[in-house]
């Protein structure tokens, strides 16, 4: 069940009752373990189990339940019935909303912790207590939660979708191409543009999929479909190892579950399932 989450930086006057605290360290969360099921600690204040925070952010409330993210210089022995997890591996085994948060939570606190100091001046900054920022008290200039906008794109041409190898990827793993967003460009056309460029061809009928924050640090990813055009394949040698057209019975491993880029590759053999079955 969707969940009504309502943010806020305006931090409670104080801790009354059990909230859930999304703690990281070395950007691994601390998870309570209960059989297959992930979540996070449900407490009045996470310093009433033992976890001592370097700094802490109030983020607002999950239907009603305060929630608050913190972090921890360091890696320590957490309590019984409790481990530290990546968000990777909690994927599928925490609540959907509650994982949502977890997005949210550790993109917040990493700009925290990155944004201490003015760029203009080189104060340290403060937090507002009004909105979600920074501000300088010596020059007043405000700074907001940096997110960087990128693209990310299947294309289809005759019953088949463009897939490419990046050098970051392992061994054999293929997904759709993506890149990020210029100044003054315009989604579109940075589609258009990543294309042409990592992969040679031209596109028509781009068309809005989906999006997802990825706090890895601080990318929104920014989902399309699109049709060739025209050209061949040639690929951008420094940013792509390989990139081929797939049919859906001769798929490479794609990526896991988690991503936009899998969700789109998951439409495109849903498509081409469905175009079996009408036949």
């Amino acid at each position: 069940m969707e969940g009504i989450f309502a943010s806020s930086a305006k931090v409670p006057v104080e801790k009354t009752d059990p909230a859930y605290w999304f703690v990281f360290g070395e950007k691994k969360m601390l998870c309570v373990m209960n059989g297959a099921e992930n979540r996070p600690p449900f407490v009045r204040d996470i310093r009433d189990i033992g976890i001592h925070p370097a700094r802490e952010l109030y983020l607002g409330n999950l239907d009603g339940i305060h929630c608050y993210v913190a972090e921890i210089d360091r890696i320590i022995d957490p309590p019984e019935g409790m481990v530290f997890h990546g968000l990777w591996s909690i994927h599928g085994s925490m609540d959907e909303n509650l994982f949502k948060i977890a997005f949210r939570a550790i993109h917040t606190i990493e700009w925290d912790g990155a944004d201490q100091f003015c760029s203009l001046c080189g104060s340290r900054n403060r937090q507002k207590h009004d909105e979600r920022a920074k501000e300088c008290p010596q020059c007043g200039h405000i700074s907001f939660p940096r997110i960087s906008p990128a693209i990310i794109v299947l294309v289809e041409h005759n019953g088949k979708a463009l897939l490419a190898r990046s050098p970051r990827f392992k061994e054999g793993l293929f997904s759709v191409l993506a890149g990020f967003v210029e100044p003054g460009e315009a989604l579109e056309d940075a589609v258009r543009r990543e294309v042409k460029e990592e992969a040679g061809i031209d596109l028509k009928n781009i068309r809005y999929f989906g999006s997802q924050p990825w706090p890895f640090p601080d990318s929104l990813m920014v989902g399309f479909t699109a049709e060739y055009a025209g050209g061949d394949i040639r690929i951008d040698e420094n940013e792509i190892l390989d990139a081929r057209w797939f049919s859906a019975e001769d798929m490479p491993e794609i990526p896991g579950k988690i991503s936009i880029s899998r969700a789109l590759i998951d439409w495109f053999l849903d498509r081409r399932e469905n175009d079996k079955t009408m036949k």
